[in-house]
């Protein structure tokens, strides 16, 4: 019998994992950005002494997972697991710095919700007793998403004012079966949501309808509702997806105005920073969670929030085809120890 399951979706950690470290790594841009200070470690040069901006993300994964792991003071092999996934066909970032870092690897796809589906598998784990310790997060590069998905850089083409600026970074927190919080309560699991939208310059329209089933969903099952909550934050639906959002859930009788923000919203400032409609790119809820939220917590700032990374599931093949999008947002509830 389902007995952690709740409503039509949730679930109920019995034994929630404690968040105990958070790592990032960022672009130039990004750190230029409001919440610059947030983070670990800034870079100067976006290749990052590679080769290549693919083997620059792989470099960052490896690095932000040593950070992470070397903050929670955990030895590297009392790991069980490492969760994670990035934008590239195959996930080439995670799964190649999986083999230099040679900890049991799960590789994750779920495009820009890839941050929340690592804490809610990793949390999965850890409640039903199957690990201790479990390092889970996601990255994303401006120049690598850029060339896989719509053009080369060198190709110059205009971009949209639809369009978001795919964030250069990677986040990783470790979750752990012990420890003083911040927790891990809930989480709801998405369903994938396509209301048609082909243009793949405007994903926060694409994505906004994911996050508000998901939002709906998760206050249903839960008993909760917006009052419930010091905070909810989206992933990445940039300024459009989120008006909308806000504008579709104040349609179901649900105003969380007042007490929600988007992450690809905050970690740019679109006019001064040219990145149009903001932030996008599984990297970066990874980052603003793993750096910026997890301070809010340790700070005392925040004592419940609803964190919900939302992905677009497209390729290039599906958008060549004349495919619509299809989306998927995970919500997960972080409680504070106190």
């Amino acid at each position: 019998m389902a007995n952690k399951k709740i409503g039509t979706q949730t679930i109920r950690f019995d034994n929630p994992p404690s968040i105990i470290s958070g790592a990032s790594i960022v672009g130039k841009k990004e750190g230029e950005g409001p919440l610059g200070d947030f983070f670990d470690k800034v870079l100067e040069d976006d290749t990052y002494g590679e080769e290549s901006w693919e083997k620059a993300e792989r470099k960052m994964f490896i690095e932000t997972t040593q950070m992470s792991i070397a903050k929670s003071g955990v030895g590297d092999n009392n790991i069980d697991f490492l969760l994670g996934g990035d934008l590239l066909n195959q996930i080439i970032s995670a799964s190649f710095a999986a083999r230099e870092l040679r900890i049991p690897f799960l590789g994750l796809y779920g495009a820009c919700s890839t941050m929340s589906e690592s804490l809610l598998l990793s949390s999965i784990i850890i409640d039903g007793g199957f690990a201790d310790y479990i390092v889970c997060g996601a990255s994303s590069h401006f120049s690598t998403a850029e060339r896989q998905y719509r053009f080369p850089l060198e190709f110059g083409n205009q971009r949209k004012l639809t369009a978001q600026w795919t964030v250069t970074g990677c986040g990783m927190v470790t979750l752990s079966s012990s420890g003083v919080g911040p927790f891990i309560t809930h989480a709801t699991p998405g369903k994938v949501i396509d209301l048609g939208i082909k243009d793949a310059d405007n994903m926060g329209a694409a994505m906004a309808p994911a996050a508000v089933d998901t939002i709906i969903t998760h206050f249903n099952d839960t008993g909760w509702d917006e009052t419930s909550y010091d905070l909810v934050v989206t992933g990445d639906l940039g300024t459009i997806g989120k008006n909308i959002t806000n504008e579709m859930l104040k349609n179901q009788g649900y105003d969380i105005s007042n007490i929600y923000i988007d992450c690809g919203d905050e970690i740019f400032d679109h006019q001064n920073q040219d990145t149009h409609a903001g932030g996008s790119g599984c990297g970066c809820a990874a980052v603003v969670l793993s750096s910026y939220l997890i301070r809010g917590f340790v700070q005392g700032l925040y004592r419940k929030i609803l964190f919900i990374s939302t992905g677009a599931l497209l390729s290039p093949t599906s958008s060549l085809q004349g495919e619509s999008i299809p989306s998927i947002a995970h919500a997960i509830t972080i409680e504070s120890g106190d």
